[in-house]
């Protein structure tokens, strides 16, 4: 492994060491090889100019190590001459273990670095996946052990030699640990099995198995070599068609040479613990391998099985392997409603009912604007009221924890799965929308009505205010509506215009964090909020009307200050003031969260209903009516008709005949 001494170095203004070393254990004591000064002017560029030395192959490597230790700060040109000068280096027969060592750590490095679409970058690097992948097959070919690896944070290469004559698998793991990074206590060779050793909490395994019928049949013992590369994430794996992944994959390679047709495995078993993000459950996966010729992955060959924790692949030849998942968010959605809920709005819709059908046949040219308007808020109410009872939770609820797909091995259209649209929730999302937009919006008619025929003294609007008021009433929030709708809804992603957990206007971002681009803020916060500030302005200017005495009129008494009261009080309720309570709940802390929630589930859910107390049974036509009908139930006479039976057995009789006897009649024989 090789290390910068940032306690014993010089730091030239770009904030890069002015040397380096190696360090190594030895008999459990760190040891360090001779430091590899680094000149401090020197770029990339000019590293890749002097590679024709093999001379200076040790001060190179160690200067194109340290000018890529910072890779968040490297740019596509500085990738590419990296990946450059690393390969020449690897692919170099002069180059020390030293020299590889430090054009490993320099590829480690470079994993780090962000994804670019340069396409002579994506050529470089995916060139040096070539050379590491013969640099595992070499490693240990200049080794007197068997065996030999290079470890860094990133990328581990993995090099053995096996005797052919009675070896029936290889086995490299990567074993869990507390970081993500690569560590030689957590790599482990198995050089003989014939079948996956479990490891506990392995986070990749691959296992290369040799026909059992040629590892028999062999006579000679022939050197086998085996080569394994681990990276860390497949930034160097780029397909044509990229597609962005907040997640990356690993990738795991394995490679095998030898003299025989006996040594060339016919069976790759794989296994991947994937790396999930909180909030999320898999969802499907697919076992592909990197194709080369079509630079993009491929399933050809790989079958996935059955998972539990893992993903597991077989493939029938030795390449780079990953496994590509998707997952779907895990909704926590809605509970029932609550009794208090159900209570209230089933009042409301008792209300509203009662108040259409009255106010509805009352209805004539003289009132006909302030009842259409007064009609149309019950009627909008009470249709959002019945829509949201029926379909505010999601009938397409989808809120099991089943496993991933185990069908045909397709790689996912995309790393995100979004259950697909059935329509009802956005139907219901839409209706909603509508419904409560064209409540408030009749809300602020109705309030302008009231204010004009207050101010203004007069008994009627003008003529064209029906026709106005009727196109404002329906027909802005229907526009609203469906430009919400227009702008954020898309068939194969439905989630941008409404919620999973239930169906309402979507709110929330990705970290659950609540989005002011969200159509929930401007499709239907910023305009309600536009709507009851001017319903506070209308209701002012009506009070201070209303509350205008004259001195020369007796008009202090209790009743006429009672009388104010409920006018404003009955208008407020009318205007839906009692919904700015849920601006609160958005804003308070969590101390007076819960009061003023409590609040706003009241008075909202009970808004219908407090509308019939204060505009229909508080009116003299509706009281005449009740009493009326009243007094028709108490008036209706239905004669009841009775007669009256005594029932006998006469037990001195042997007939034992039964007899009874009609009061006003004589007895019958039965």
């Amino acid at each position: 492994m090789r290390f910068t001494l940032c306690n014993f170095h010089h730091f030239h203004p770009a904030g890069k060491p002015k040397a380096s070393t190696r360090c190594s254990i030895q008999n459990g004591e760190p040891t360090f090889s001779r430091p590899e000064n680094f000149t401090c002017g020197m770029t990339l560029s000019d590293l890749k100019q002097n590679l024709s030395s093999p001379a200076d192959f040790e001060r190179l490597a160690a200067s194109a190590q340290i000018l890529t230790s910072k890779p968040e700060e490297l740019t596509s040109e500085n990738v590419t001459a990296a990946a450059q000068i690393a390969n020449t280096l690897l692919l170099s027969p002069n180059a020390t273990e030293s020299v590889r060592v430090a054009a490993v750590a320099t590829v480690s490095q470079l994993l780090n670095a962000s994804v670019s679409s340069n396409t002579e970058e994506n050529n470089t690097t995916l060139g040096l996946t070539r050379t590491l992948g013969e640099l595992s097959l070499n490693l240990s070919s200049n080794t007197k052990s068997s065996q030999s690896e290079v470890v860094q944070p990133n990328l581990v290469v993995q090099s053995a030699r096996l005797p052919a004559e009675n070896t029936q698998g290889v086995q490299f793991t990567l074993l869990n640990g507390t970081s993500e990074s690569f560590f030689a206590n957590r790599i482990k060779l198995n050089t003989n099995t014939s079948s996956v050793v479990m490891e506990n909490e392995a986070d990749a395994l691959i296992l290369v198995r040799f026909p059992p019928e040629d590892v028999s049949s062999r006579q000679m013992p022939t050197n086998v070599s085996l080569g394994f590369v681990l990276y860390q994430n497949d930034h160097f794996f780029r397909p044509r068609v990229c597609s962005k992944r907040q997640t990356s994959i690993r990738v795991l390679s394995a490679s095998v040479r030898g003299q025989e047709r006996s040594v060339v495995p016919q069976h790759i078993e794989m296994q991947f613990r994937p790396k999930l993000m909180n909030g999320t459950l898999l969802h499907d996966f697919a076992c592909v391998f990197w194709n080369y010729s079509e630079e993009d992955w491929s399933t050809a060959g790989c079958f996935k099985q059955n998972t539990s924790g893992v993903l597991q692949c077989v493939c029938n030849h030795t390449t780079n392997f990953a496994a590509i998942w998707s997952v779907r968010k895990e909704h926590k959605y809605a509970e029932h409603l609550s009794v208090l809920s159900i209570v209230g709005l089933s009042l409301s819709i008792f209300g509203l009912v009662v108040t259409i059908i009255h106010h509805g046949r009352e209805i004539n040219a003289q009132n006909k604007n302030s009842k259409m308007a007064l009609l149309c808020i019950c009627i909008s109410l009470l249709a959002f009221i019945i829509t949201f009872l029926s379909g505010v939770q999601n009938s397409n609820r989808n809120d099991t924890e089943e496993g991933p797909n185990i069908g045909k091995n397709e790689v996912p259209q995309s790393e995100e799965y979004v259950e697909p649209d059935h329509g009802s929730c956005t139907v219901v999302t839409a209706l909603l929308h509508f419904f409560l937009l064209a409540t408030f919006m009749w809300n602020a008619i109705y309030g302008t009505q009231v204010m004009l025929l207050v101010r203004t003294i007069r008994r009627n609007l003008p003529p064209h205010w029906t026709s106005i008021s009727a196109a404002a009433g329906w027909g802005i929030p229907a526009v609203v509506m469906a430009i919400t709708l227009g702008a954020t809804y898309r068939v194969k992603h439905p989630l941008g215009y409404r919620q999973e957990e239930f169906c309402w206007l979507a709110a929330l971002n990705e970290d659950d964090q609540f989005d002011f681009g969200k159509p929930m803020f401007w499709g239907f916060l910023l305009p309600v909020c536009l709507i009851l500030i001017y319903n506070v302005v209308l209701l002012v200017l009506v009070s201070l009307t209303t509350c205008r005495t004259d001195p020369r009129l007796n008009s202090s008494n209790p009743v006429s200050l009672r009388k104010k009261f409920l006018i404003s009080l009955s208008l407020a309720v009318l205007l839906g003031l009692s919904w700015t309570l849920g601006y609160l709940v958005l804003t308070a802390t969590e101390d007076t969260n819960l009061f003023f929630s409590i609040f706003f589930c009241i008075f909202t859910t009970t808004q219908g209903f407090l509308i019939f107390i204060l505009f229909t049974a508080r009116t003299r036509t509706f009281r005449d009516y009740m009493s009326k009908s009243a007094q028709f139930v108490s008036s209706v006479n239905i004669k009841l008709h009775n007669r009256t039976y005594v029932l006998w057995k006469d037990w001195d009789k042997a007939t034992g005949s039964e007899s009874y006897r009609d009061i006003n009649t004589t007895s019958k024989t039965l």
